[in-house]
């Protein structure tokens, strides 16, 4: 009779490790699946930032500091191979963009431009679409942490070797946090 109870309750333990580990593959997935429509939205970024630059590059030739930089920040976050790293150099694309976006407000010609119109509102709305990205993502991470940091959820996730993820946020010094000085 005891037994059977002993084999009861070790039936019960894996049938939980299992639902529990099965949770866990369920919601990293789904943290792999929501970064990936991070960078799909971020990989239309770079191909409008490329063609952002070139249009105000036609208009303001003499802006090359500031067109070098949001060059040299593209290039930087298309080639980041981790989400820290990631996100630092979105951070400093962001930053650099906005600088460039702030430059073409002194040349009326550019703003008038209907192309250049029709790519900053392109590029709008894929900030928008980032924006909703990003947070899809960290809403996702924040479901898979929490599996595993608590208990007794987090005992199956340090027996698989399972760590909690990073968020996509944006950090303190980040250029994205600054205005941006417009002169005329």
């Amino acid at each position: 009779m005891v037994s059977y109870v002993i084999l009861g309750v070790v039936v019960i333990l894996l049938v939980y490790v299992l639902i529990v580990y099965n949770q866990l593959v369920t919601v990293k997935q789904r943290v792999q699946n929501a970064w990936s429509q991070v960078d799909v939205q971020l990989k239309l970024r770079y191909d409008l930032v490329g063609n952002l630059v070139e249009t105000v590059r036609a208009y303001a030739a003499h802006e090359q500091e500031t067109l070098e930089k949001v060059t040299l920040m593209r290039q930087k976050a298309m080639a980041a191979q981790s989400l820290p790293d990631q996100a630092q150099a979105e951070n400093k694309l962001e930053g650099a963009v906005r600088g460039l976006l702030a430059v073409a407000e002194n040349y009326p010609a550019l703003k008038a431009d209907a192309n250049f119109r029709q790519l900053q509102q392109q590029l709008k709305e894929i900030e928008d679409k980032i924006a909703f990205a990003r947070m899809f993502f960290n809403d996702t991470v924040l479901k898979y942490n929490l599996k595993v940091q608590m208990f007794p959820s987090n005992l199956v996730a340090r027996l698989f070797q399972r760590r909690s993820m990073p968020y996509f946020s944006l950090d303190d010094q980040s250029e994205a946090r600054e205005g941006i000085e417009v002169k005329f």
